[in-house]
């Protein structure tokens, strides 16, 4: 067994988005090259609706998919086709906008008016750039989690995963996307092809990849750490 470095840590960056949402950055508008097939990802979470709730009026997309993964409060969604509907807590769409879409978000608050979701970018190969639109809707009820002995907990929402499948599936990038919980003190191993691209996301608790790469540690602090680890991507 080989160990992949890790060629670049970095921090969200706070940036507005749509119709003056608050949201951070991981990554994208950057080297389309450096984590090809996926162009952007990020983080939009708030607990003041005035930050959010004007969301992202009628946007085209064309040649891309988008992924968009709630944790908490809604998601209302639409598109020039006709279709919408409310993405939930623990629900996720996946959009692949082909030859061209018009669409909107508009998040709204839980009870207690705060807001968290996610929303990954993947590029379309050539071949695809055309294909007809297709949205995939999928309810936090129908995506699998596999809980081990060590108490680590991990959603496949798209590939297989120790033994379990996502219910997304026919996606171009043939991508693996998990949403993994870690507990405090526990050191787990995730394998990642080679071939294959990779990005892990820290958005809740504290935590590091160790052995990796110099001068990457152990875990820095006894805190739980819930990652999404989008690691099996084709380049």
């Amino acid at each position: 067994m080989s160990l992949r470095p890790t060629l670049e840590p970095r921090q969200a960056v706070p940036t507005m988005e749509g119709a003056g949402v608050k949201l951070h950055r991981a990554f994208g508008f950057q080297d389309p090259g450096e984590l090809d097939p996926f162009l952007l990802f990020d983080d939009f979470r708030n607990e003041r609706p005035e930050d959010f709730q004007a969301g992202f009026p009628w946007h085209p997309h064309r040649g891309i998919e988008t992924i968009t993964y709630v944790l908490n409060g809604t998601v209302d969604h639409g598109d020039s086709l006709g279709n919408k509907g409310t993405l939930g807590a623990g629900d996720v769409q996946w959009m692949t906008a082909g030859s061209g879409i018009l669409h909107q978000e508009m998040p709204h608050g839980n009870a207690q008016g705060q807001m968290h979701g996610f929303q990954l970018w993947a590029n379309l190969p050539s071949s695809l750039k055309l294909t007809a639109p297709r949205y995939q809707d999928m309810q936090g009820k129908d995506i699998p989690e596999v809980i081990d002995d060590d108490g680590t907990r991990v959603k496949v929402i798209v590939g297989e995963f120790w033994g379990k499948s996502g219910p997304v599936d026919g996606i171009a990038a043939d991508p693996q996307y998990l949403d993994i919980f870690v507990p405090a003190g526990v050191k787990k191993t995730f394998k990642v092809d080679t071939y294959r691209r990779a990005f892990a996301y820290v958005f809740e608790g504290a935590g590091a990849f160790a052995d990796a790469s110099d001068p990457q540690g152990v875990l820095l602090e006894k805190a739980t750490a819930r990652l999404f680890a989008l690691a099996q991507a084709r380049r």
